[in-house]
């Protein structure tokens, strides 16, 4: 199939015979010139032209209504990438700020990460803001990950010279062994205090980790009752607050934090995939392709035959088969009457809700 794609800055004819894209492409010259948008499955923005004015632009919200996927070519002319996964630091920044004061008050942390992407929600900054502070790792949601990755993670953790704790906090599995750690360390700082003659007091924790990776939830659990909001979406927890488990445990509940500036763009993908950072950073189509994709890549040996066969059941297509855009057109075209925003929609919430079994996005590279 050849495609030809105009710009302002050359014409040029690529050969996109090999690819499993088999839809239209339309560059615009200019914002202003993007009617034709309406007719394509891919759109390549215009050279010199930036995302977000295409978002502002009238046509593109018309372009909506027809479930438009948004690209553009690499610097080369010889491939189509995605447009970015991107957050803004305004708000980011101030709440990082409260979080380094806050951290002053503490004795331990508790760094919760989601486990289906346990490198992409460590927080890059943490380890420096810690500096000598007690830290555990807890790698939650550990239900929806296969059991081998989540012994891997585990493996390489410790090595790193961190305890670390899986745990399903939406069920309670594993909550108990991280609360007698905690109080286990509340005995050590109090025997500390006693060789300083201090009078002994309750441990300080913190609970710190990216957006909707269930850290309030966790806390809930620990307490044994509903004193944290908790809700299956980023950006719930706004404030710092003060929970008090026993005379021994105090944790402090944080908002989720993100970098200030964007991680890599492979991470910040994933945390789109599992609803670790708000849906305005992010187009759902766009998304649910590279999900797809994702999927794909890690390989046969890292997805397990239960995987295939429910999203074979529930799409009818065969997941190895086809690129993430054209099983994303393919499943609009049989279940969605062609509506590519409600299949979008349909795959992530999907795999969210681990309806096609176990997964990891990210397994231990030690162990690959």
């Amino acid at each position: 199939m050849y495609i030809r794609v105009e710009n302002t800055n050359r014409n040029s004819l690529l050969d996109l015979s090999k690819s499993t894209i088999q839809t239209a492409i339309f560059v615009a010259k200019n914002v202003s010139d993007m009617s034709c948008f309406l007719s394509c499955s891919i759109v390549l923005r215009p050279a010199g032209c930036f995302f977000c004015d295409l978002k502002k632009s009238t046509l593109w919200r018309r372009t909506l209504q027809y479930k438009t996927l948004v690209a553009s070519l690499s610097e080369e002319g010889k491939s189509i990438q995605r447009p970015q996964v991107q957050w803004y630091p305004g708000h980011i920044a101030k709440a990082e700020r409260a979080l380094k004061d806050k951290l002053k008050l503490v004795d331990v942390v508790v760094e919760v990460r989601d486990a289906r992407i346990p490198k992409s929600t460590e927080h890059p900054e943490l380890y420096s803001w810690l500096g000598g502070k007690k830290r555990l790792v807890v790698l939650n949601r550990r239900d929806m990950v296969p059991q081998e990755a989540i012994s891997a993670w585990i493996k390489s953790i410790k090595q790193q010279g961190f305890e670390v704790f899986d745990t399903n906090a939406k069920l309670g599995n594993g909550i108990q062994r991280l609360r007698k750690a905690l109080i286990f360390c509340g005995d050590a700082i109090n025997e500390r205090r006693r060789a300083k003659r201090l009078l002994p007091r309750s441990v300080r924790c913190m609970v710190i980790g990216y957006p909707n990776v269930g850290k309030s939830a966790l806390i809930n659990r620990l307490v044994n009752r509903a004193v944290a909001k908790s809700q299956n979406r980023p950006g719930v927890t706004r404030i710092f607050q003060w929970v008090q488990v026993s005379d021994k445990l105090q944790l402090l509940d944080s908002p989720g934090i993100i970098p200030p500036k964007l991680v890599s763009q492979s991470s910040a993908e994933k945390l789109a995939f599992c609803n670790d950072i708000g849906s305005g950073s992010y187009d759902n189509q766009v998304v649910a392709s590279a999900l797809l994709d994702c999927i794909q890549d890690l390989g046969t040996n890292r997805l397990q035959d239960h995987c295939l066969t429910r999203f074979k059941e529930r799409f009818s297509v065969e997941l190895l088969k086809h690129s993430g855009e054209l099983l994303l057109e393919m499943i609009s075209r049989k279940h969605f009457s062609n509506d590519k925003e409600k299949a979008a929609q349909k795959i992530l919430s999907e795999f969210r809700q681990g309806l096609w079994g176990p997964l990891c996005l990210e397994w231990c590279e030690s162990e690959l």
